[in-house]
């Protein structure tokens, strides 16, 4: 009798369930789709390293570098495909050639193509390889681009002759101006234009081979920052957006109106960046304020009012700018907003921009660069909604 009732009590403790295998799972979703998975943090590293603190972030500068990124893709095919013969290439070369064409190394460039079947197609050619193109539809945003780059250049030249005229020697090596001239908006034939303006500029070939564009004549009317332009309008804002404090100490004795006058002194205008400013030395007041003065005209000069780190410092020795740049900018977050990471950071001029991120002055060609990524966005988009469209299906179906 007491075992029966110990055998019982063993099996009311420890029942016997059935085998796990035999039930259907069907019903359970096993695989998140990957873009609703939770981003692992990443390292902290001067690439991951934001080079402004997460309390002084602005979000619409920071979104807009971020965009950048996003359609790094988009933006560097679209200039590499271009200036290629017919306009195309071969699905075979494109894939070595993923720095020119803006994707990661290792990724498949078809994947990138997919994204935006408006803008880039795919096809079999005669020799029965696969190439890559432009549809119809770019082709002709493509023909927009090119009559506005045509309407403009006249206000390109004058950008190229303003770059010059700040330049140390009043001269840029040619390959300078043809690296950085998207964020000018200079176009790919500019060279083949310079013999057009024989009263402006002088292209040398030096021993070693190199082009090197001179200023052949200095316009006094051109010699007007766009900093100076603004204090003439508005003084008291100019006086505000740029400060360089001068430590002194108490002990100096100085009435209330001679320390006045002293702030007064260290919140000037800038020395003009069309002067010898280069003359200064280098670790003056007046030094600094020469070279920032330079770096606001040039972003001045920019399409976007702005420019990453390696934009500038390839001008480097052409304006007088030193290493400690960064430093520099950090002094003067009225004016300038730095952004990205410590690796790659870039200079925004808080003027140029609305208190909504708008440019306040747009481009004409920067039109061309909104519909693009509006239309890659839009196929973004519908591409995801499919996915979830999908994704409930199964799970109906499931």
């Amino acid at each position: 009798m007491a075992s029966r009732l110990f055998s019982l009590a063993k099996s009311f403790l420890n029942p016997k369930f059935p085998n796990p295998r035999s039930f259907s799972t069907s019903f359970l979703i096993t695989k998140t789709p990957k873009k609703h998975k939770p981003k692992r943090p990443k390292p902290d590293s001067p690439r991951t390293r934001s080079v402004t603190p997460d309390s002084n972030k602005i979000p619409h500068f920071e979104s807009l570098l971020a965009r950048d990124a996003k359609y790094r893709f988009l933006t560097k095919t679209k200039e590499f495909l271009s200036k290629q013969p017919e306009q195309i290439l071969r699905l075979d070369d494109a894939g070595k050639l993923y720095r020119e064409l803006g994707f990661p190394r290792g990724r498949k460039v078809t994947k990138f193509i997919s994204r935006y079947p408006l803008l880039f197609t795919s096809y079999r050619h005669s020799d029965n390889k696969i190439w890559l193109g432009f549809t119809d539809f770019m082709d002709q945003l493509l023909l927009e681009e090119r009559s506005i780059m045509e309407a403009m250049e006249e206000d390109r030249v004058t950008r190229i002759r303003k770059l010059l005229m700040m330049s140390k020697n009043k001269r840029i090596p040619l390959s300078k101006i043809y690296h950085k001239r998207l964020i000018f908006g200079i176009p790919e034939d500019f060279r083949d234009k310079i013999g057009k303006y024989p009263d402006y500029f002088r292209l040398v070939v030096e021993d070693d081979g190199k082009q090197i564009l001179e200023l052949v004549n200095w316009d006094p009317s051109l010699a007007v920052s766009a900093l100076e332009k603004e204090f003439l309008v508005n003084e008291d804002k100019v006086k505000k957006a740029l400060k360089f404090p001068v430590k002194y100490g108490k002990d100096l004795g100085l009435e209330e109106n001679d320390v006045k006058k002293l702030n007064l002194l260290n919140t000037l205008p800038l020395v003009s960046p069309y002067s010898d400013g280069w003359k200064l030395d280098s670790w003056s007041l007046e030094a600094e304020k020469y070279r920032v003065g330079i770096i606001h005209e040039f972003l001045s000069l920019t399409l976007e009012k702005r420019a990453l780190i390696h934009h500038i410092v390839e001008f480097k020795e052409e304006f007088s700018l030193t290493r400690q740049t960064y430093e520099m900018l950090k002094r003067q977050p009225w004016t300038f907003y730095l952004a990205g990471t410590e690796m790659n950071w870039a200079v925004f001029l808080k003027d140029g921009y609305d208190e909504n991120g708008n440019l306040i002055d747009k481009d004409p060609l920067l039109v061309i660069n909104e519909k693009l990524y509006k239309l890659a966005q839009m196929q973004e988009e519908e591409e995801e909604e499919g996915e979830i469209s999908g994704f409930r299906e199964k799970l109906r179906g499931d």
